[in-house]
């Protein structure tokens, strides 16, 4: 079974022009990935491909050390931390060196400040994007939606963790598996840590139950993984999606971070897409909170767009309300809440509700999920398999859809209204469609803006008309004047889809979220001078 995977994935990299991700997935250190990914890239060589090492720490195992003996190895780059000298993988040598493929171990690695980027996953997606290919490890823990599931179970803050799109974009998951017993042995034998660690490590980390509860969640991942590749991609294109799953956000929330990984399980175990949507009302705007909720706002929504959730501000005083128009037009099936501030008894002597009573009472035929907070929950690990195999979400390309004539790149900054404007203009084939869409866009702008953190927006509409969709993009390296947001906004994905096609707009939506969550082709993009090097480059990535 090892040497079919091994031989599906050089077939993978000779019929390939764009790099692919193959990620040994383990449940801690010492179980084998590094040695796993080395043979491999040794049967690689040997069948006349040219690989490199981009990055190995041996850790002082002997048996690592031994495998890295006949590849060749990228020097790595040593940057000053806090009076030390830290070496880092050579992002730069390695893309100038242009292997076809790159073994790159620790792909949830923190890289040091004032690198090239701020994670080892940052970098390798570069890679990727240059066409190389890569073989990299993971231990299950670093997954960023089982930080607290991992904290509960282990009692360790994993402080190096990756978005779990990372490991869903990947073109093979291996299992690297260990027995716990196996594993403690090998840990007692000196051949993970170094003597003077081994009786910490056994006492603390690598207890029985600590091992058992993390090969128990890797093997989960795994399954939920498998089952996610093997849904039939070719589903009917017009089928409804009833059930997408949105997360309701807070300025003010007191565990937004757990919120949002549950969500991110609970849409993962679906396998649908979700939002995350944070209501703005006018004692929110930007003017009236302080730095502080600002910052912690900011941070809430960058972990929601890392985890997979396309993002949302909309504008409104009452949240009830806002929130359920926004279910409706998104055809959501579940919103997850946290559990609401408890109201006072003269609130309840003047029949106030709660956020969560008000949206059981008027949500109609929506599921209200309200989680506790306070505590963790590990027990969504416990969905059933039938849970994962409802309707996938089928993988659709913006490329399908754009023209070059579709594509507008501004040297300068411009001003909101008219690049919303000229994007109208560009993807309608009438005066007529151009003023409804354009005009529509404005008034939409002005009660739920899309222009929001993270230096992209998202404006869409959803029309009669049976000949959508229709998609624009917008380029602004310089970034947008009028629109004040913590990152200047410099991607605009302009999408109109039909009423009739209710999936439609959720795949296109998370395919646009997708491509400005990657970092590397964003700046290829940017950098692009014309709208044909943009369609090339789409089409590329998306292939």
């Amino acid at each position: 079974m090892d040497q079919e995977k091994a031989n599906k994935f050089l077939r993978m990299i000779k019929r390939s022009c764009q790099g692919r991700l193959k990620i040994y997935l383990g449940y801690c250190a010492g179980v084998g990935k590094t040695y796993r990914m080395l043979q491999e890239g040794h049967k690689l060589k040997n069948e006349g491909i040219d690989v490199v090492v981009g990055f190995v720490e041996t850790h002082g195992r002997a048996d690592i050390s031994k495998l890295l003996e006949g590849l060749e190895v990228i020097p790595r780059i040593v940057r000053e931390y806090k009076g030390m000298k830290v070496e880092e993988m050579n992002v730069d040598a390695l893309l100038a060196r242009k292997p076809a493929v790159a073994l790159v171990d620790e792909l949830a690695h923190n890289n040091v400040p004032e690198s090239r980027n701020n994670k080892r996953y940052q970098d390798v997606q570069e890679i990727l994007a240059a066409g190389i290919h890569v073989i990299t490890t993971l231990n299950v823990q670093h997954m960023e939606s089982l930080f607290n599931t991992v904290e509960k179970f282990v009692g360790v803050k994993v402080w190096e963790r990756l978005p779990d799109s990372v490991i869903g974009e990947a073109d093979q998951i291996v299992n690297v598996d260990l027995t716990p017993e196996d594993l403690r042995k090998r840990l007692e034998e000196g051949k993970i840590y170094k003597e003077d660690k081994i009786q910490t490590a056994l006492e603390n980390f690598f207890t029985q139950s600590n091992l058992e509860r993390l090969r128990e969640l890797t093997l989960r991942e795994l399954a939920a993984q498998i089952d996610t590749r093997r849904q039939d991609p070719e589903g009917d294109e017009n089928a409804a999606m009833p059930d997408q799953i949105m997360v309701c956000l807070s300025s003010r929330g007191p565990n937004s971070d757990l919120l949002l990984r549950y969500a991110s399980r609970f849409a993962g175990r679906l396998n649908k897409n979700w939002y995350a949507l944070y209501v703005q009302t006018a004692a929110e705007d930007p003017l009236h909170i302080d730095i502080q909720t600002q910052n912690a706002l900011a941070h809430t929504l960058t972990l929601a767009k890392q985890l997979g959730a396309i993002v949302f501000t909309y504008k409104g005083e009452d949240l009830t309300s806002t929130i359920l128009r926004f279910a409706r037009e998104y055809h959501i099936g579940h919103i997850i809440i946290g559990t609401p501030k408890q109201l006072s008894l003269f609130q309840r002597l003047r029949l106030r509700k709660t956020l969560s009573e008000r949206l059981i009472q008027e949500a109609k035929g929506i599921n209200i999920v309200v989680v506790n907070i306070h505590h963790d929950h590990s027990a969504l690990e416990e969905f059933s398999v039938e849970l994962q195999k409802k309707t996938a979400v089928r993988k659709i390309r913006l490329s399908d859809f754009l023209t070059e004539s579709h594509v507008l790149i501004w040297e300068n900054t411009t001003l909101k209204e008219e690049v919303l404007r000229d994007l109208s203009r560009v993807a309608c084939t009438t005066d007529e469609d151009y003023q409804e869409i354009f005009t529509r866009l404005l008034r939409r702008e002005k009660e739920s803006s899309t222009f929001f953190n993270e230096g992209v927006a998202f404006p869409h509409l959803r029309l009669e008309q049976d000949s959508l969709p229709r998609i624009a993009l917008g380029l602004l390296p310089q970034g947008i004047a009028d629109v004040a947001t913590m990152e200047p906004i410099r991607l605009v994905f302009l999408i109109v889809t039909s009423l009739r096609q209710s999936d439609i707009q959720a795949k296109l939506l998370a395919a646009a979220s997708k491509i400005a969550s990657n970092k590397r082709l964003v700046d290829i993009l940017l950098a692009a001078k014309n709208s044909e090097k943009v369609i090339e480059e789409m089409n590329k990535w998306e292939d």
